[in-house]
């Protein structure tokens, strides 16, 4: 986990289900232990990983601390608010939840559109100067990062210009001094890189999100501020600017420039990755210009990743943003300030694999034929042959495949039913056998056993053949477990345990056959029982016989005694 990235993992909460891999389309994820962390070098920032994480592990990194720090700074600090702010805090007046930001400590508020506003003037003059050719918007950053990393060869035809945002911090630090402090706010997490590498223009790129917990921590109510306290965005509103936050705004603000110009925009990175797969010849394009303007998510900034459902994307939030457009255009909008900048590509190599890596990776995971290779995307893969060369480059782990964990929990299954020393049985909700091993079939009678030999009992009515089908029943109802010791059943004594699998839907059973434990247990019991009487009768014997003499003994003793009396009393008469 690496809370300094834009996009981390939480890795105690992932859940293993490799959606990230399946959505995200630079393969940036890698799986360790179970575990799916961000490769940061591969990563643009979309955060399409964490719109789609049923278990929220991924997160945006939080700047909140950050900006309590710089706050406390002494210096003024300026927030710019992203056009799609209309739609995360639609339930508030504009100017108050400007009022509210500068209760937190801000000194002024203001609409990163007024940058906007500047990359379209400043586009559209470099579109009507330009030759035929394609051009590309450099207004989303993660699109633009995702161009530089894998469509390089297209570099050299995005627009040399800065974002909306950086744009928007220059103007702020041209307009207030270079001195102050500039801190975004908004859908986006590309804009944490663009803060990263440009510390001397942005201090901080945070998320709505890092906005509302200031509120909260705060104890700032937007509800209840004084309309008196109202403040208004600074310098000024934004015009035409606000329309970049939807999918196709910023071609509206090129309109009316030179006819020859062609206006297209896709949105998304797999849209983007389509377009970009493969350079178009000189002769298809003809002698006009093509402008793209390209977006990381689908429909625009209003879908950004920290955008909640209830406000991404829907025909009511494009309607929240529409409505503040005029339907006007920058290109009469001049503004004394340079915004050009250098885009440089950072394409990202491929490691060689060979056909001969590719097999004998397919081969840790039970593929030897192409009809092994099932492409159900379980791993998060496309195809088999891409979650191959995930493997080589240790981007994913064999326990991914889906497939490949069945086949070897069944043969490990079938090798336990097959072989434990006791009849195993399983039995869905209407009492019918799903899979058994042939000790099972031993404990009835020979026609069982044969059946079994021919075709298994597969789908065979337990209650036609079996005396406990009543205990089944009792925990298919019930749920929990059973246990009923020595139960007779033709020419044979059985114990039986009863468990669930799945709760009224099936369960399993373990039947082990005591007939010759018990037997042996009787016999026993009946040499014990005559031991023991053959050592009564002994030892009554021996009783009697004691008792015999020792009343012969204590006859002679006493005869002896009185002989001897007789003897002392003559003794006495005598003297």
């Amino acid at each position: 986990m690496n809370i300094y990235s834009p996009v981390y993992t939480t890795e105690n909460i992932c859940q293993d289900c490799y959606k990230c891999i399946r959505h995200c389309p630079c393969r940036a994820i890698r799986i360790d232990n179970g575990r799916a962390g961000v490769i940061q070098d591969l990563c643009v920032a979309c955060g399409m990983c964490v719109r789609v994480c049923p278990a929220n592990a991924k997160k945006i990194r939080p700047d909140l601390p950050r900006i309590k720090y710089l706050l406390s700074s002494g210096k003024k600090i300026y927030a710019s608010l992203a056009p799609s702010f209309v739609n995360y805090f639609k339930r508030f007046r504009h100017e108050a939840l400007t009022a509210a930001i500068l209760q937190l400590g801000f000194s002024g508020v203001s609409e990163t559109a007024l940058g906007a506003q500047i990359v379209s003037s400043q586009t559209a003059d470099f579109l009507n100067d330009a030759a035929s050719g394609i051009y590309i918007s450099s207004a989303c950053p993660a699109a633009v990062d995702y161009i530089k990393k894998y469509a390089p060869s297209y570099v050299q035809n995005i627009v040399p210009v800065l974002s909306p945002l950086l744009s928007h911090a220059k103007l702020l630090r041209k307009t207030f001094g270079d001195d102050i402090g500039v801190v975004f706010f908004g859908p986006c997490a590309a804009k944490k890189n663009e803060a990263d590498r440009n510390p001397e223009l942005l201090d901080v790129a945070a998320s709505f999100n890092d906005l509302a917990q200031f509120f909260v921590t705060e104890n700032i109510n937007i509800e209840s501020i004084n309309p008196k306290n109202y403040s208004p965005m600074i310098p000024q509103y934004a015009e035409e600017g606000k329309i970049y936050a939807v999918e196709g705004g910023m071609n509206d603000t090129l309109r009316g420039v030179k006819n020859d110009i062609r206006f297209f925009t896709v949105s998304g990175l797999r849209n983007i990755e389509r377009l970009f797969c493969k350079v178009p010849e000189p002769s298809q394009l003809g002698d006009c210009k093509i402008f793209i303007e390209c977006l990381a998510c689908s429909g625009g900034c209003v879908n950004g990743p920290v955008m909640s459902n209830e406000s991404a994307g829907t025909l009511a939030a494009i309607a929240q943003i529409a409505k503040s457009y005029d339907g006007g255009n920058s290109l009469s909008r001049r503004y004394d300030l340079r915004i050009n900048t250098n885009i440089y590509a950072e394409p990202q190599h491929a490691p060689d694999i060979t056909e001969k890596e590719i097999q004998s990776a397919l081969a840790t995971v039970g593929k030897f034929v192409p009809s092994d290779e099932l492409n159900c995307g379980g791993c998060g893969y496309f195809t088999c042959r891409e979650f191959a060369k995930a493997l080589i480059a240790k981007k994913a782990e064999t326990e991914m495949c889906v497939s490949y964990l069945r086949q070897l929990a069944q043969r490990k299954s079938n090798a336990l039913i097959r072989y434990i020393p006791a009849g195993v049985v399983i039995i869905d909700r209407w009492l019918r056998i799903v899979e058994c091993n042939r000790r099972f079939a031993e404990l009835f009678d020979e026609s069982t056993v044969i059946a079994f030999d021919a075709c298994g009992l597969t789908g065979a009515d337990l209650r036609t053949f079996a005396g406990f089908d009543d205990l089944i029943a009792t925990v298919l109802e019930n749920g929990g477990e059973l246990q009923r010791n020595n139960q007779v059943y033709a020419d044979k004594i059985l114990n039986i345990s009863v468990f669930t699998i799945a709760p009224r839907q099936s369960v399993g059973a373990i039947i082990q056959n005591v007939t010759t434990t018990e037997l042996q247990r009787e016999q026993v019991a009946e040499k014990a029982k005559a031991v023991i009487q053959k050592n009564i009768i002994t030892c009554q014997k021996i009783a009697r016989n004691l008792g015999e003499h020792m009343a012969e003994t204590e006859i002679l003793l006493r005869e002896i005694a009185g002989a001897y009396s007789n003897v002392i009393k003559n003794v006495d008469d005598n003297k």
